[in-house]
């Protein structure tokens, strides 16, 4: 792959957040939840270890405290709990409230991987991509973000898109890419839904149609922020010249449609 493919998909890890999309993490916890979360993790629960980490990651309902979430996570990871492994290996990977350690956080990684975790699949995929911690490999970066594509993981699709789309260390195969950023964009990864307009837009490997393209780019738009929003407003506004006020108002429609039936997580 080339550095700057390279580059940009190490960028996706560091966007991972260290704190689990886990209903603990997303709601504040009651004082009755935490204190049998408590109970269980002292009696060795692993999964009450690895959800009381969580809230100390996060500040939900304690403290943020990352040295004890730290502790809890390697309570669950010794017992072999898969999401206190990819956990861990992320706070090692990230520095965060343990020193920055990526031959760790590759070790944890691929514990988690070897459980089948697509979320820990992808993450070690893009340490072999990227080279961090390990020599880098791309034939084993695209392994493993295919497992976790396979598994429905919304990133590593829309990274195996942008890879297919450019032929980027695999033969350029432009149908697998709408393929691939299709099944991200409904899981509403905002560049594959850009990528999906455009496809609509220029007709690339589907039918022309101005009204998917300026729906598609309206859902990107509306997730995206910076200069990646303002260019895809902008390509929306030049894609919609030659609309007629009929097809502007049915994409709109069917943009409000998808956003009703695909509500955003907290």
């Amino acid at each position: 792959m080339t550095g700057r493919h390279a580059r940009h998909i190490a960028l996706i890890v560091l966007a991972i957040t260290v704190v689990s999309a886990s209903v603990y993490a997303q709601q504040e916890p009651t004082p009755e939840v935490i204190a049998n979360l408590r109970a269980h993790a002292e009696q060795g629960n692993s999964e009450a270890q690895y959800l009381l980490g969580i809230l100390y990651s996060s500040g939900k309902g304690v403290p943020k405290d990352y040295a004890e979430a730290l502790r809890l996570n390697r309570l669950a990871a010794d017992q072999g709990h898969g999401d206190a492994q990819y956990q861990l290996g992320a706070m090692y990977s990230s520095g965060m409230g343990v020193p920055q350690d990526n031959a760790e956080a590759l070790r944890l990684y691929r514990l988690a991987a070897e459980q089948g975790l697509a979320h820990a699949q992808f993450g070690l995929g893009v340490l072999y991509n990227s080279g961090i911690g390990v020599p880098q490999d791309n034939a084993e970066a695209l392994r493993l973000y295919r497992l976790a594509a396979d598994q429905g993981h919304d990133d590593a699709q829309y990274v195996l898109g942008v890879l297919y789309a450019n032929g980027d260390g695999v033969p350029q195969d432009y149908a697998e890419a709408l393929r691939l950023h299709r099944l991200a964009a409904e899981q509403g990864v905002a560049l594959s839904m850009r990528f999906l307009g455009a496809a609509y837009g220029t007709g690339q490997g589907v039918p022309q149609d101005y009204v998917q393209s300026h729906m598609w780019l309206n859902l990107a738009a509306s997730r995206l922020t910076g200069e990646n929003r303002e260019k895809t407003v902008e390509a929306r506004d030049i894609l919609a010249q030659p609309m007629t006020p009929e097809q502007i108002a049915e994409a709109q429609r069917l943009a409000r449609e998808w956003d009703a039936a695909h509500p955003r997580e907290p």
